[in-house]
């Protein structure tokens, strides 16, 4: 029996609507499994459902050539409502039009549900022609909650893990340091310690280099080089003009790559907070991966946390990781000036975070300009080295509390 997702729970809530579910993420993120989770349930309730693969070149063909002949994959049955669900919709030519037709037509009768990895692709193709008809769900890599039942921790998952006992906490800790250095992608998982980093190559030049080619991008060396780039660069600014220069390229073809980074679910930028909203939207970014064992394993290193050169960087990365959860991307900035004062994580405008390996380092007086200006944002520190549970009266959080 497979392992139930968040969002597959949520998705519940939606099959009874007559819009479109979409479930766009990462490759090897979950997304079939999750299509196969909502089926199951929906024919435990005596739903009639149908599941199409489009990696099937025959089936693929056949709805390329007209959205109807859908009628001749699946006996559909007009007299009750009937549950469609396509995998990999993006390899349609034009997917947008094929739900379009399907939803303006037979709405009341036929529900879609699809799933899509290449998500920059579904995002051009839908923005206009299914606006107010579908719902988005994105399926990244596991969570830290969603590991531990992957883990068989399903009673440990539901805790509230500040109020837990110091042998619930010792489990967690462990579990945690495996997550920061591994990642959440399935597989990944429910792997071996000595089959992990086989299987996160894979992910890496097999899975990434889809992406690359759906993208038309020819200069996969170029993509994978800036991958690295940015792996070892977690927590300082994007300069795209300067990564242009380093890898002897335009700085619209960085752009790009970052665009296509951003949209196939491995890269996600957040913006600087300032009062000045122009200024914000000029301002350089901060990119953090979507997947540390990802991250890890594109900068050489997957030895554990205490071994290891970029603590700092690892951890900020972690933070962002649990913080996208419950957050918006929009919602997630940071607050930095030009004498390179920085707070880690400002969240909407009344909650910061500044992460630090060693928390006994943190200097009130290097935030005094932050304070004067924000003085209503209430600034937490995060670590993994937490002991009395405050410094200087600022409150120190384990990051699977956030």
């Amino acid at each position: 029996m497979s392992i139930i997702r968040d969002v597959t729970i949520r998705a519940k809530d939606y099959l009874a609507e007559d819009r479109i579910l979409i479930f766009v993420g990462a490759r090897q993120a979950g997304k079939t499994t999750i299509l196969r989770q909502l089926q199951k349930f929906l024919e435990e309730k005596e739903n009639l459902v149908y599941f199409l693969n489009l990696e099937d070149p025959e089936r693929l063909g056949l709805l390329n050539e007209s959205p109807k002949n859908l009628f001749k994959i699946f006996p559909i049955d007009f007299s009750q409502k009937t549950f469609v669900i396509i995998d990999e919709i993006q390899y349609l030519n034009n997917p947008g039009n094929f739900l379009k037709y399907f939803w303006d037509e037979y709405k009341n009768k036929i529900k879609i549900i699809v799933s899509g990895s290449s998500a920059f692709y579904i995002d051009k193709n839908f923005k206009d022609s299914l606006v107010g008809r579908k719902k988005i769900f994105y399926v990244r890599t596991l969570s830290f909650r969603e590991f531990l039942r992957f883990k068989n921790e399903d009673t440990l998952s539901k805790k509230d893990f500040i109020a837990i006992n110091l042998f619930e906490r010792d489990k967690i800790t462990a579990y945690f340091y495996e997550y920061m250095i591994y990642g959440g992608y399935p597989r990944v998982v429910l792997s071996s310690i000595q089959e992990k980093k086989d299987i996160l190559r894979d992910i890496a030049y097999s899975y990434i280099k889809k992406d690359i080619y759906e993208a038309n991008i020819r200069q996969d060396e170029i993509f994978y080089l800036l991958l690295k780039l940015l792996s070892s660069q977690i927590g300082t600014l994007v300069n795209a003009s300067e990564l242009a220069n380093i890898l002897n390229v335009s700085k619209t073809s960085i752009d790009n790559y970052l665009y296509v980074l951003q949209k196939s679910f491995h890269l996600s930028l957040i913006k600087p907070f300032f009062r000045n909203i122009r200024k914000e939207l000029t301002k350089m970014p901060k990119a953090y991966f979507l997947d540390l064992g990802l991250r890890n394993f594109l900068t050489g290193h997957l030895e554990g946390f205490e071994n290891r050169t970029d603590k700092g960087q690892l951890l900020e990365n972690v933070v962002f990781r649990k913080l996208i959860e419950k957050y918006t991307i929009e919602e997630i900035r940071f607050w930095r000036t030009t004498t390179k004062n920085e707070v880690d994580f400002v969240i909407k405008d009344d909650i910061a975070y500044e992460v630090k390996v060693n928390p006994k380092l943190f200097r009130e007086s290097h935030y005094k300009t932050f304070f004067k200006n924000y003085p209503q944002i209430k600034l937490s520190l995060v670590s993994l080295n937490v002991k009395d549970g405050s410094v200087n009266n600022y409150k120190v959080l384990k990051p699977w509390e956030i």
